[in-house]
C-alpha cells in the first residue's frame, strides 16, 4: 500500500512539472513563419524602432514574400526547409526616394543575406551563415 501511495505521488508531481513546463508556454507564443506580418526590431546588433507599416515582411503560402522598407514596397520569392533554412531571391522594390534610404538599403541587403531562421517565443531570428543579422516580431506586438 505504501509503495502504491509513493508511486501515485511521484506520478502526480511529474504531471504537475510537465504541465508547468515553460516549453508549453513558449509553443503557445510562437507565431507561424508564414502568414504573420513581421516587423524589424533589431538589425546588425542594433535595436531598431520601426514606424507605422515600415520594415515589415509577410511570407505567403505561395512562396512569395511582400513587405515594406522605409517607404518602398518590396517583393521576393522565398524558400524554406524543415531544418529552418530560409532564403530570399529575386528581391524587387519600388524606387521612391526615401528620407532614410541608407537604412532601407541595409534592410534589403540583410534580407538577401539570410540563410536560416530560428523562432524564440514571439520573435523570428534571422541568421546569415550562423551570424545573427536581424530580429523581427509580429507587427501587432510592437
Amino acid at each position: 500500500m505504501r509503495r502504491a501511495l509513493l508511486f501515485l505521488s511521484a506520478i502526480f508531481f511529474i504531471l504537475v512539472a510537465v504541465g508547468c513546463c515553460d516549453c508549453r508556454k513558449r509553443a503557445k507564443l510562437e507565431k507561424p513563419l508564414v502568414g504573420t506580418e513581421w516587423q524589424l526590431v533589431q538589425i546588425m546588433g542594433r535595436d531598431f524602432k520601426a514606424e507605422g507599416d515600415s520594415y515589415t515582411l509577410l511570407l505567403h503560402d505561395n512562396g512569395t514574400v511582400t513587405g515594406q522598407g522605409d517607404c518602398n514596397r518590396l517583393t521576393a520569392k522565398y524558400s524554406v526547409t524543415p531544418t529552418r533554412s530560409l532564403t530570399f531571391e529575386e528581391l524587387g522594390s519600388t524606387r521612391m526616394l526615401c528620407p532614410n534610404f541608407e537604412m532601407e538599403n541595409i534592410f534589403y541587403d540583410m534580407i538577401e543575406s539570410v540563410t536560416h531562421y530560428e523562432m524564440d517565443a514571439e520573435s523570428m531570428i534571422l541568421l546569415s551563415k550562423g551570424t545573427l543579422v536581424a530580429i523581427m516580431r509580429p507587427k501587432n506586438l510592437q
